[in-house]
């Protein structure tokens, strides 16, 4: 099943690729870049969740980091419009589908290469990308919060010399962990391959579930 999943994932993310490069529309843009905030800090371990553990087997490539690799991304002007360019062309070109529709089961993490996926779905392949651009594993990790509906959402955060900020599938704009609006329960560990408790911080400005 893993020989053939390989194939299948190339064939899709070939087709995905070609629906990605005819996004043109930025919903964000690259004038300047967001200024100095402070970072989200972790409490200790966390639990994994069983469908990144079962992504991790089938998949072990997008969840492989160097624990001794850059910790942060520079936030240069060009790797500000890359994250911009990818979070919008991934948010155009995946269409949401719950994993109950998609899968018929209550959670599947995986790379969306027939170009449908839910929340998850969307984070990793920006993951993907991102890091096909030079951008370190280790400064992109997968992040469980709760959104302003009250139920369980995934997003993308990158760790930045000027702070954590957050790719979503619900908003455009890419924003400091703490103006989402959401409450931070964990995070993919910077350290080894798990996860890392985020306290369940509260980040001041609520925001409407899309």
């Amino acid at each position: 099943m893993i020989k053939i999943t390989k194939g299948i994932v190339y064939a899709g993310l070939v087709a995905l690729g070609t629906m990605l490069g005819g996004q043109t529309v930025e919903a964000q843009t690259y004038a300047s870049l967001p200024s100095q905030t402070l970072p989200a800090a972790t409490e200790g371990e966390a639990r994994p969740i069983q469908g990144w553990v079962d992504f991790c087997r089938r998949m072990p490539s997008e969840c492989a980091f160097d624990p001794d690799g850059p910790a942060v991304v520079q936030l240069t002007a060009r790797n500000w419009a890359t994250m911009v360019s990818i979070n919008n062309r991934v948010n155009n070109a995946v269409t949401a589908m719950t994993d109950e529709e998609h899968w018929g089961v209550a959670d599947r993490w995986d790379l969306p290469t027939d170009g449908a996926g839910d929340c998850e779905d969307f984070q990793i392949l920006k993951r993907h990308l991102l890091a096909k651009e030079g951008f370190p594993r280790r400064a992109m990790r997968m992040t469980v919060v709760i959104d302003g509906e009250g139920e369980g959402h995934a997003v993308l955060m990158i760790r930045t010399d000027r702070g954590d900020y957050i790719l979503d599938n619900k908003r455009g704009a890419i924003l400091p962990w703490f103006q989402t609006g959401y409450v931070y329960v964990k995070r993919e560990s910077e350290h080894r391959l798990g996860w890392a408790s985020l306290g369940r911080a509260v980040s001041p400005t609520i925001t409407a579930n899309r």
